[in-house]
């Protein structure tokens, strides 16, 4: 059946992939690592690698993860590093060899490490030094019988690599003092090894990675990702914007945490495949070292989050950036304010595109078309392929332009929680179809627009009240620099809207907000608590705020 979002696609956007024309991810890349072996793959730290020096590094991982350490397919290898080059070699050695990936965020706690260790039974660990005290404060207590260890720099080559590292440790002190019997050294496991690799059969319904969610909200769980899952959403991805690209080859700037789904496959990933130079931000907080990066290329690609978009404008040197050649910025993982997309258009000449994806759908479901000419606020069109449908409590249909839970199907969608089967029964319906716990309506066009998460809505006098809508009314204001919205009891009103404020303008008033949210909210909507903070808001390693972090 013809969908009605198909007639808003860019021209060039087919509405049917071929899904079965490479069996596997390694199989994937490999033809993408032949077909452009010369040109220059990822660059970190001011260094870059060719897509034949990123198979051959691969190859000898794979070989030493295979021949010394015994791993064998469906084993489980967990890695844990920042952006940066060891990170991608990891990546693409565990796929030849038909592991396991489970993706684990650098700055965990032990706590947090041990629960996602022991859940995904990851014997194999690969790990940067400076979360090397991390893991021996839980280790005793994990599988992990394998421990690889890297310091940031050993991907760069000498007198660089020594220096950084060198600076890293001594000089920033960003390394405490560790001690981990046997541990394995990631430059020793590449020498003497071939720089060939016979892969094993991967079928389809292989799992590639178990990317771990939901750890806000409780004990994070497992979403099983398959070979195919990925692959479809990495040929979905490029279907929709690939054509935009140069076929010379492009320079992508990636400064999200590859730990995180959105970087994994809609920027690291995707960008790989269609012979794009991928520019690995290792620590984008620290936005002068960022934007310095920013200067010496002329990228073509940006993805990023609201909050990143609005920290680099704040920097006087971003101005300084060259933006010609600038084709493409997706903004996603949270809701895009209207205020700085409309900042970034006045420096960036380019139209903040928002999309819509989940860690359960490998990630992406929706996006605005590339072409598209102004900022609308909306999340997008479901990509070629991906049936989405807004249902009701009872898990029928509504009416175009009525909010209800968004609901998903498509070659994208996870198999399932990882030794969670009640809690994967209840995220999926009798016919398929993915409840994803957001809230959305679909206009007459088949946009779609993402009001708020289900657990997140507040219910004031029986009104449904979305923290989105409040946050976006408040982030117009010139004088608020971030702002968070919950709901707390209220003995009248069952629930109310509290804000928590970070300044931009320190002459910013209680009162004055105040009066400004009456001018531009229904009564019932207006926050009952103001609280302002020094600080920044809590938010998850791509920069999203978390709510649930503020309650209580």
């Amino acid at each position: 059946m013809t969908k009605r979002w198909y007639a808003q696609y860019d021209k060039e956007v087919k509405t049917s992939i071929d899904f079965e024309e490479f069996p596997n991810l390694p199989a994937y890349f490999e033809s993408c690592f032949e077909k452009y072996k010369d040109r220059p793959a990822f660059n970190n730290m001011g260094h870059t690698i060719s897509f034949q020096e990123l198979r051959e590094l691969a190859n000898q991982l794979a070989n030493y993860l295979t021949n010394d350490l015994k791993l064998e397919k469906g084993d489980r290898i967990a890695i844990m590093m920042p952006n940066c080059l060891q990170n991608v070699i990891s990546l693409f050695a565990a796929l030849k060899v038909g592991l396991i990936v489970v993706n684990v965020n650098p700055i965990y706690t032990p706590r947090e490490l041990e629960h996602q260790l022991k859940d995904a039974g990851a014997t194999t660990i690969i790990i940067f030094e400076n979360a090397m005290l991390t893991l021996e404060k839980c280790l005793k207590n994990t599988p992990i019988k394998n421990v690889i260890c890297t310091k940031l720099g050993d991907s760069l080559p000498f007198p660089k690599s020594a220096i950084i590292n060198f600076v890293i440790k001594h000089i920033k002190k960003m390394v405490p003092k560790w001690n981990i019997p046997n541990t394995i050294w990631f430059n020793d496991t590449l020498k003497n090894q071939p720089t060939t690799f016979e892969m094993p059969e991967i079928s389809k319904d292989c799992i590639a990675f178990l990317q771990y969610t939901g750890g806000t909200t409780g004990l994070a769980k497992g979403a099983i990702l398959t070979h195919y899952n990925v692959l479809s959403n990495l040929l979905q991805c490029s279907v929709w914007f690939n054509f935009v690209l140069s076929e010379d080859g492009d320079v992508v700037i990636n400064a999200l945490p590859i730990c995180h789904i959105f970087s994994l496959v809609a920027v690291c990933f995707s960008s790989f495949v269609n012979g794009c130079e991928n520019v690995l931000i290792t620590n984008p907080k620290d936005l002068k070292t960022f934007i310095g990066v920013l200067r010496k290329f002329q990228f073509a690609s940006f993805a990023g989050v609201n909050t990143l978009f609005k920290k680099l404008m704040e920097h006087p040197d971003f101005k300084k950036v060259d933006f010609s050649k600038l084709k493409m910025c997706a903004s996603g993982g949270m809701a895009t304010e209207e205020a700085v997309a409309k900042k970034w258009k006045e420096i960036t000449g380019n139209i903040l595109l928002e999309g819509y994806g989940l860690t359960e759908c490998s990630p992406v479901v929706l996006f605005n078309p590339i072409l598209t000419e102004t900022f609308s606020g909306k999340t997008g069109l479901p990509l070629p392929e991906t049936d989405v449908q807004i249902r009701d409590e009872d898990g029928k249909e509504v009416p175009v332009g009525d909010v209800g839970e968004i609901c998903i199907s498509g070659p994208q969608v996870m198999k399932g929680y990882w030794n969670h089967e009640e809690e994967t029964k209840n995220v999926f319906y009798e016919d398929g179809y993915l409840k994803t716990g957001d809230m959305a309506y679909m206009d007459e066009r088949g946009y779609f627009k993402i009001v708020d998460r289900k657990k997140d809505m507040v219910i004031v006098s029986g009104f449904n009240v979305y923290p989105t809508e409040i946050e976006n009314v408040i982030a117009n204001n010139p004088k608020v620099f971030e702002v968070a919205a919950i709901g707390i009891p209220d003995e009248t009103t069952g629930e109310a809207v509290k804000v928590f404020i970070v300044k931009h303008d320190d002459s910013l008033t209680k009162e004055e907000l105040l009066e400004y949210c009456r001018e531009n909210l229904t009564n019932y909507k207006i926050p009952k608590v103001i609280e302002f903070r020094t600080e920044e808001l809590p938010k998850t390693p791509v920069g999203k705020i978390l709510r649930r972090a503020l309650q209580g």
